[in-house]
């Protein structure tokens, strides 16, 4: 009996092994089969295995049946797999992966079933009674984990129990999920939520069926809320939640309140319009119970390394207080943007940009989507620019500019605004150098030319008739001629010629008017300023001529910390000569029209004109200077190259003063010392002061006669100022040492300054700085005849410290030492909860003071899930 028993298996012997080949596994114990990670490729089903008989068929093997499965099916297991070659099954136990095409499953149990093309897969317990590896499914970039999965991979259609699915920013939970072959996926009682938390979500859409559409759209039939596994009354009859990256259409739900001043309100409701990869448009609205309305449209629109920009515009109706009452107001404000930057890579040699915001005086004031920066700005500037350059030395810019002051309504308007220039060029030298340079090889020359109209008004005024009488306009042309030789090889000296011609499109006249008396009235006299409308031509030019040259000194230690200390002084002379151009052959400068006086008043023709005129005194200017710079380096042990560290005590400290040659009397300009320095990091100093060599008469006036000789003193202290500024700042992560942060992406960082008032940064557990400054300025009054002393001092202070890893708390104030008490302050809480957040932001006083406490849904998804409590600095408590 033993005998036939050897010889059956000594006849199975032969499949065994050539199925073992085929599969690439190896036999290892006594029962367990353990995969090495190839492809198992099932084409015969002719292999017959009893387990009460060993007997195998004698007959011939039939022909080879086509596989159903469409490509190598990569597969391994942790603790065991197991064949059942009858039934064409295998078995995968403990930590199974199962690769097929692009589907890929996961689970402490899969069985596959051949003849069926099914898998069917579900978890295990382990000793604790908990539920383990359960099925995790991959198909392309959609994955879901459930309790039990069927899945049929040549129909590619699935049932599934108990399923937890990502989808975009979402998550869905289902009971029973029915996958079907163009991968819409069907649910049976489910829920929709944006928290992470897999077996209790903090709040979700509970609903009874839904469908799913890959890179979509999630649908769902009645749906109704519930936060911490409490149904809420709120109820919704369908659900509808996009399920694409990117940009998608939609309605933008308002925010609702109330507003002390305006009644009732719904802001910032709306449509976004995604209208393609390049553009979308945004168009918000507002409207409140006492009849104010807003509509604020934005346009964006990208080109990827070409351009990217935005176009914003307001308009406003606003009602404040009721109808007949004092305070009641009705005004009617707008709002225009537009933001335009080209990319470096678009064309290297120009670039066109634009950064336009024009607002009515009260926009900021009402509108409820502006920043704190732009309430409490009060001067809005706006610039479009376009530059090039051609031919190696030739540029070109064309800009339009503008500036308003909401507090004056002053508004400015230069347009257009063109310069041109030619890069400094040698027209003495060869093209090709050949030995030294001559001293006329070194004389180099630039061109400048600048065209300008200006309009300044005020807002009341703006483009009346007429207007365009008011503008200044006028072009100058300027060549500078330059030359710098070495002399004696230590010495600097360079000599330059300004040659500028001014043009103008008009000019004044002024005259003196006698008192006229009529029957109504009497006109004192007084000076007539009048227009002269024609073309005026202004040409001036001045010579300078200047030396200078550097010493330094150094003192070297032998030991201590300090290594060595080096001074630098660089004295310079410099002389200027301009013309009097004042002279009655020039023609710039006129007398007074029927001015009586013994002296007739001067006048220059170009007076209040956009570039000036030309000066109208010669003078011949003899400058002084001195300037010193002092470094010391001391033993630096963290510098393992040079071991030494550079610490600057001045930073040049000049001395400066200058004599007039053409003046004949108080020739000297006073005496200027200035200088800074930064001894320590974060604290800066500087100062400036005047020393005048003449005296003062009764009247505080300066005389002829020196200081030394009426008061015995060589200089006298006119002016001075001193300016200190300290910044100091600290954290957590520099006390402890720990590796500083990384910076992240490009795209990070942009984000985080253009979001900066709404990030909220966990990892450092707190941080404060401390920003003080300091300016005492003396100088002389007249009136008092004295120095009169002013102290102006500024502190700010800036902190942010982390209760708990879930709770922060951010203060930002400072002190007004004018009037003694705290300037602005600003207290924010913090608190992350988890698929949530809760901010309450409070500024207790000033012009700003107002509070706001939010909870809302991280997921920008579902942003609109959201409550918001505020008491808003627009409505005048």
């Amino acid at each position: 009996m033993l005998t036939k028993i050897l010889t059956k298996i000594g006849s199975l012997l032969p499949i065994f092994l050539t199925f073992s080949l085929l599969s690439h596994y190896s036999l290892q114990g006594q029962d367990t089969l353990r995969p090495t990670g190839d492809t198992l490729l099932l084409k015969t089903d002719s292999l017959n295995l009893s387990s009460d008989s060993l007997a195998v068929d004698s007959t011939a093997l039939p022909a080879e049946k086509k596989s159903s499965l469409e490509a190598k099916v990569d597969y391994k297991a942790e603790d065991s797999l197991r064949f059942d070659i009858k039934k064409q099954q295998m078995f995968l136990f403990n930590e199974g992966d199962i690769s097929y095409t692009n589907i890929n499953l996961k689970a402490n149990y899969i069985e596959i079933d051949f003849p069926a093309n099914m898998i069917y897969a579900h978890g295990s317990r382990d000793s604790l009674d908990q539920e383990i590896g359960v099925p995790e499914f991959t198909q392309g970039d959609m994955k879901f984990k459930s309790k039990i999965m069927n899945y049929n991979y040549k129909t590619k259609k699935g049932y599934i129990r108990r399923v937890f699915t990502q989808q975009n920013e979402g998550y869905l939970h289902g009971t029973v999920v029915k996958k079907m072959a163009d991968d819409i996926t069907y649910i049976k009682t489910g829920s929709y939520t944006t928290c992470s938390n897999e077996e209790h979500p903090h709040f979700e859409f509970r609903f009874s069926k839904a469908k799913v559409i890959p890179d979509n759209k999630v649908v769902t039939g009645p749906a109704y809320l519930v936060i911490a596994e409490v149904p809420t009354p709120i109820f919704i009859p369908f659900g509808f939640f996009p399920n694409r990256s990117g940009q998608r259409s939609g309605l933008i739900l308002p925010t609702y309140g109330e507003s002390a001043n305006r009644g009732f309100f719904l802001e910032n409701g709306g449509y976004y319009w995604a209208i393609n990869e390049y553009m979308d448009i945004k168009i918000l609205g507002d409207i409140y119970s006492r009849g104010s309305w807003a509509i604020k449209p934005t346009f964006n629109y990208v080109k990827r390394y070409k351009y990217s920009g935005m176009l914003k515009f307001g308009y406003a109706l606003n009602k404040i207080g009721f109808p007949g009452s004092p305070d009641y107001e009705k005004r009617k404000d707008f709002e225009f943007r537009w933001m335009h930057n080209q990319d470096r890579k678009a064309r290297p040699n120009s670039n066109f940009s634009a950064n336009v915001n024009i607002v009515s005086n009260t926009f900021n004031k009402y509108n409820p989507s502006s920043s704190t920066e732009a309430y409490l700005s009060n001067t809005f500037q706006s610039s479009i620019n376009y530059s090039t350059s051609f031919g190696g030395n030739y540029n070109l810019n064309l800009n339009f500019n503008h500036s308003q002051n909401t507090i004056t309504k002053e508004i400015n308007f230069s347009f257009p605004q063109i310069s041109f220039s030619v890069n400094q060029f040698y027209p003495f030298r060869k093209k090709v150098r050949a030995g030294k340079l001559r001293w006329y090889e070194q004389i180099g020359l630039k061109y400048n030319l600048d065209l300008e109209n200006r309009y300044n008004t005020y807002d009341s005024a703006l483009f009346q008739p007429g207007w365009y009488k008011d503008m200044q306009n006028g072009i100058r042309h300027s060549i500078p001629i330059s030359g710098t030789w070495r002399i004696f090889k230590y010495i600097n000296f360079t000599n330059s010629l300004g040659i500028r011609d001014k043009m103008y499109f008009s000019y004044i006249k002024k005259s003196y008017v006698d008192s006229i008396v009529t029957a109504d009235t009497t006109f004192p006299a007084h000076y007539q300023t009048d227009t002269i409308y024609g073309f005026k031509n202004a040409f001036d030019f001045n010579f300078s001529s200047s030396i200078n040259t550097r010493i330094y000194g150094m003192f070297q230690f032998k030991g201590g910390p300090v290594k060595a200390i080096r001074h630098v002084l660089t004295p310079a002379v410099t002389f200027s000569y301009t013309p009097n151009f004042g002279a009655p052959g020039w023609g710039y400068y006129k007398e007074i029209e029927n001015d009586t006086s013994a002296i007739p008043g001067k006048y220059s023709i170009f007076q209040g004109s956009l570039y000036g005129g030309p000066p109208g005194n010669q003078a011949g200017i003899v400058t002084f200077s001195l300037s010193n710079n002092l470094e010391m380096k001391i033993r630096n042990r963290k510098d393992t190259v040079t071991g030494v560290k550079k610490i600057v005590l001045i930073d040049n400290f000049v001395i400066a003063a200058s004599y007039d040659i053409s003046k004949d009397s108080l020739n000297w300009t006073p005496i200027t010392l200035s200088g800074r320095t930064s001894i320590f990091k974060g604290l800066n100093i500087q100062y400036s002061s005047q020393w005048d060599p003449y005296a003062l008469d009764s009247l505080g006036r300066r005389t002829n006669a020196s200081e030394w000789k009426v008061n015995h003193r060589l200089l006298r202290l006119d002016n001075t100022t001193w300016v200190i500024g300290l910044n100091y700042s600290l954290s957590s992560d520099k006390v402890g040492k720990k590796k500083q942060a990384s910076k992240g992406t490009e795209q990070e960082q942009e984000d985080l300054e253009r979001y900066y008032d709404y990030y909220v940064d966990f990892d450092i557990p707190w941080s404060f700085s401390i920003n003080y400054n300091f300016r005492y300025a003396a100088t002389w009054d007249n009136t008092q005849q004295k120095r009169v002393p002013k102290i102006i001092q500024t502190l700010n202070f800036n902190g942010q410290l982390n209760i708990t890893p879930k709770w922060k708390v951010t203060l930002t104030t400072g002190w007004d030492f004018t009037h003694n008490e705290l300037g602005y302050t600003s207290i924010n809480i913090y608190r992350d909860l988890h698929c949530w957040e809760m901010s309450f932001g409070w500024v207790p006083k000033g012009a700003q003071q107002q509070w706001n406490f939010s909870i809302n849904v991280k997921a920008t998804i579902l942003q609109d899930l959201k409550l918001n409590k505020k008491k808003d600095f627009r409505d005048y408590y």
